[in-house]
């Protein structure tokens, strides 16, 4: 077990004993296809106008820096509809589903995506991965009178963005992400650290997180680097943080992390002589592979969201039997979940009704783990608390998990990361 820092005591560490998330690459197709298996908004939201049938879009990348994230999302939600379904459907009809792909920043997809989900008449939007992707469509889609939700925003931006009550995620706000590293990066015994993020609202907010936790668990930032992450070299970012001789990395980023990293081992800063940590965004096991065996051997990186139960993995496979990795499947799981069990508990599909539900269906009534057994415990009268595969998912009022859980991973020789965690650590997102 690794030690806590004096900064995250607050943080219960839990050992890891069962498969964790991983990440993977790869997406579905962008045509519309209908499933084949059976906090309350403000007054500036768009009256509901719900027609009997939950649509859901689904906004995830099967292109550009965070593709390797889309398939087990779509698996996640993919499953979830199918259990629904097989379980009745929601309101008695079967819930309909169009798949769009989010691209990222350096294109226009997302936005084209959105307003075909529109014209589709989605209810709500799963998605997207990235933080700067959902911001770039949020006031779209809200209002539009639909729900925002996604299962992998971290950014710290969501949790005032003006949403007319209509976003939601089950991934936490990387404020616990950043606390988590910050800490792990010192009890390391890395009293000095270098920083490499990407410039954005995911990059530059968790690295003022763990900046912040390094420095008041008594380590020193001696270079901090923010990077245009289109950049087609990074010789100059790399070679500020030389400069420094940090005893540690970080590294915050998406897929061209590969390419900073190759630069690192260029300008003789390898990861067997400083001590290199990774995040969501860019802990990987397929953007590495056809690296030198041992490149990343010992790397560390950290990734929101509990174990996922290897009786969960195998049902994904059974949605998508090429999945690899399983980063963010369960938070897609149970964002269908949940969007299901609220509308039923509002007897609507409209997305300002729904929403009005989620914060009910999430916490407070009996406990239920998955859509079969708390619509039953619905139709029988009584308020239920969903409690999801990627942990309890009780929201707040600014629609974030109130609890979360982040794993802790470690790179092998084969440039790939355990999908065993080294270590869970699970805390409250107030802090």
């Amino acid at each position: 077990m690794i030690r806590i820092a004096p900064v995250g005591r607050a943080l219960a560490v839990v050992a890891a004993t069962s498969l964790a998330l991983t990440a993977c690459g790869g997406g579905g197709s962008n045509t519309a296809t209908q499933s084949s298996q059976p906090a309350a908004p403000s007054s500036s939201a768009p009256a509901a106008k719900g027609d009997g049938t939950l649509t859901i879009g689904t906004l995830l990348p099967q292109t550009g820096s965070l593709a390797f994230l889309g398939p087990p999302e779509f698996a996640g939600v993919d499953l979830a509809i199918k259990e629904i379904n097989e379980a009745g459907g929601v309101l008695g009809k079967p819930v309909t589903k169009y798949d769009t792909d989010s691209g990222d920043t350096t294109t226009n997809i997302a936005s084209q995506s959105v307003d075909k989900l529109l014209a589709q008449k989605a209810d709500a939007i799963i998605g997207a991965a990235s933080s700067s992707v959902s911001e770039s469509v949020i006031d779209k889609i809200t209002g539009a009178g639909v729900i925002h939700f996604s299962p992998a925003n971290t950014s710290d931006k969501f949790t005032t963005i003006e949403d007319k009550g209509l976003y939601f995620r089950t991934s936490p706000p990387d404020k616990l992400q950043g606390r988590v590293l910050g800490d792990l990066v010192v009890s390391d015994g890395n009293d000095t650290v270098g920083i490499l993020a990407m410039q954005d609202s995911y990059g530059t907010g968790l690295a003022d997180q763990v900046q912040k936790t390094v420095t008041d668990g008594g380590g020193e930032v001696v270079e901090r680097v923010d990077y245009d992450p289109k950049a087609a070299d990074f010789s100059a970012d790399v070679a500020k943080i030389k400069a420094k001789n940090p005893k540690g990395i970080v590294l915050i980023g998406f897929e061209e992390t590969a390419k900073v990293i190759q630069e690192l081992v260029k300008q003789g800063l390898p990861a067997d002589k400083h001590k290199w940590y990774m995040v969501d965004g860019n802990t990987s096991n397929t953007n590495y592979v056809k690296m030198p065996k041992g490149t990343l051997e010992g790397v560390k990186g950290t990734i929101p969201g509990a174990a996922a139960p290897e009786e969960f993995q195998k049902k994904l496979l059974g949605i998508n039997p090429k999945l690899e990795d399983y980063s963010y499947a369960p938070e897609s799981y149970d964002a269908m979940n949940l969007l299901a069990l609220a509308a039923e508990a509002a007897k609507s599909d409209a997305g300002t009704d729904i929403a009005a539900k989620l914060a009910e269906v999430s916490k407070g009534g009996e406990k239920c783990k998955d859509f079969k057994s708390c619509i039953d415990l619905l139709k029988a009268g009584k308020d239920i608390d969903y409690d999801g595969v990627s942990g309890p998912v009780e929201f707040n009022d600014a629609g974030d998990p109130a609890v979360a859980t982040i794993g802790i991973y470690q790179y092998g020789k084969d440039n790939k990361y355990a999908t065993k965690a080294l270590e869970y650590r699970t805390g409250n997102i107030a802090g």
